[in-house]
């Protein structure tokens, strides 16, 4: 029989067309970011049980990720915001002479 699965390696250049050439760029995009919880966002090993506790792992290592997300963008805002007040802070008061 005829095996209908087919494989396809990132960077293969013959046959891959349309959809395959799609998802194989999504795929490359999204890799480094599970690299990046593999490493630093405690997805490497699951010591929970069972497919609901690899279910539950893969959640809380997500809702990790986003939640270092959020805290670096409001880390930037308030960067923004103390740098704001420095300038308005550090301005000289104009004295307007007396008529």
């Amino acid at each position: 029989a005829q095996n209908p699965r087919r494989v396809f390696i990132s960077g293969q250049k013959r046959g891959v067309f349309g959809v395959i050439k799609r998802e194989l760029r999504r795929r490359s995009a999204i890799e480094p970011i599970i690299g990046h919880l593999k490493a630093e966002g405690h997805l490497g090993r699951c010591y929970l049980k069972g497919r609901a506790g690899d279910a539950a792992n893969v959640v809380l290592s997500a809702v990790g990720h986003n939640f270092r997300r959020i805290l670096a963008w409001l880390r930037y805002l308030l960067c923004l915001f103390l740098a704001q007040l420095w300038r308005t802070l550090a301005r000289p008061a104009s004295i307007n002479p007396a008529s």
